[in-house]
């Protein structure tokens, strides 16, 4: 594919499996910048790339805040060693952050279980307590 193939919404949105409507969010969010012809978008293949590193970086967790930042970059200076380090930090924290949740997840997971044994012993003793005779009843012919 040369620099100078267009594609259209519909092909993108075809190819990367996405809506339209998803597409055009991402160029309101200044991610996208496809030329027109008309009204119709001609999108080019540096907007291809980016869509599927946006693509990317949500898999990743990523915002779009943060992969706009990290286009921004690349924009502005073309130096793949500040987005680079910039990469490697968004990377430090969203490493920090999941490992946050995880560590919630597991105290979640503990507080579930003992809940749920809880909730089992209850049951149990409510089985055994109607299982058993009551030992006061007193026999129906006494009651008459």
């Amino acid at each position: 594919m040369n620099d100078l193939t267009t594609y259209s919404i519909g092909e993108l949105a075809r190819e990367f499996d996405i809506t339209t409507r998803s597409i055009r969010f991402y160029e309101d969010q200044g991610l996208l910048t496809p030329g027109r012809q008309g009204q119709t978008r001609l999108y080019t293949n540096k907007d291809r790339v980016r869509l599927k590193l946006i693509l990317r970086g949500k898999r990743l967790g990523f915002s779009l805040a943060e992969t706009k930042r990290l286009f921004d970059l690349y924009d502005m200076e073309n130096s793949s060693a500040r987005q680079l380090h910039t990469v490697l930090e968004l990377i430090d924290d969203k490493k920090m952050s999941l490992q946050q949740q995880l560590e919630d997840i597991k105290v979640l997971l503990v507080e579930l279980a003992n809940l749920e044994e809880r909730c089992r012993d209850e049951l149990a003793e409510m089985n055994q307590a109607s299982a058993q005779p009551v030992s006061n009843a007193v026999p129906i012919q006494e009651k008459l």
